[in-house]
């Protein structure tokens, strides 16, 4: 008898950086040999490696643009909720992005005419064959964005996500909405409910704010000022500018020289402590605060 493991955001964690970069690997080169091919069977007059030559040029310096579209892309995260916002600067970036790659492809192609052939690569009126290479390199640096987008949306989905539970549209709430007892989380198309309680500490990432519950993180799509109103501050206090804290699963506060400390989660996990906050968060407990030294 066989068994079939699933794919885990934690197992996938461990492989993501190789996995990333050989999926735009083996895109690139899939899709530059087709590319190719068909440039080779189009241009009949040209010696055999030119076509290789100009479609290896152009796909190398894609290639290693990818991660400043990652960069851009974070930056201004194109989502339902920004994309209107976020669109302009992206117009800016493709323009840089098929600058930088026209030029590159032109450099790579003259030094392997020059090697090849001991002749020289002629690219032709610039701004007239820039124009018709910017309308190209559009399509592609927005494809690459889409890219993006749909993997971010993957992850997501295989990490799951946390949300609020709305008030009715008829009948009372079950529970007080301003301050949650409960969030409802979805992961790999299933939903379930998490007690506050459980939530052992929280941290801003972007535009969300990730529950950390029993190992596991769930991204919550509001702000760390959203979420601190809705937080019982019996229970939870904010130690840093990105991080709240379930008191109920501090272990230790270590003080640190510059004034500010290091909190200890009975987990194991570290959380940083602000000078600026580390003296209320001693005051919860008096002179003497759990583990202090």
């Amino acid at each position: 008898m066989t068994t079939t493991r699933s794919i885990t955001f934690e197992n996938y964690q461990r492989w993501r950086r190789p996995v990333e970069v050989g999926f735009w690997v083996v895109l690139m080169t899939l899709n530059t040999a087709f590319n190719s091919l068909v440039s080779q069977i189009d241009h009949h007059g040209v010696p055999a490696w030119c076509p290789w030559v100009w479609e290896w040029s152009s796909s190398i310096l894609i290639l290693a643009l990818i991660p400043a579209v990652l960069v851009v892309e974070r930056r201004w995260p194109f989502r339902f909720d920004s994309w209107r916002q976020s669109l302009p600067w992206h117009f800016l970036a493709s323009v840089l992005f098929s600058l930088i790659h026209v030029g590159g492809m032109i450099a790579l192609r003259k030094l392997a005419y020059l090697v090849i052939a001991r002749d020289s690569y002629d690219f032709g009126a610039w701004w007239s064959n820039f124009g018709y290479e910017y309308l190209k390199d559009l399509r592609t640096y927005f494809l690459i964005v889409a890219m993006i987008c749909l993997h971010r949306l993957w992850l997501m989905r295989l990490r799951g996500e946390a949300r609020l539970l709305v008030e009715p549209d008829e009948g009372p709430a079950v529970e007080p909405v301003e301050r949650p007892e409960r969030f409802l989380v979805r992961k790999l198309g299933k939903e379930f409910l998490i007690n506050a309680r459980e939530i052992e500490w929280l941290q801003a990432s972007g535009n969300y704010v990730n529950l950390h519950v029993r190992g596991r993180d769930y991204p919550l799509r509001t702000t760390m000022a959203t979420i601190e109103e809705r937080l019982d501050p019996a229970r939870f206090v904010r130690v840093h500018r990105s991080y709240f804290i379930n008191l109920d699963y501090l272990a230790e506060i270590e003080p640190l020289d510059t004034g500010d400390a290091r909190l200890q989660l009975h987990d194991g996990m570290k959380i940083p402590c602000s000078r600026r906050y580390r003296t209320a968060l001693r005051e919860r407990f008096g002179e003497a605060p759990v583990g202090a030294t």
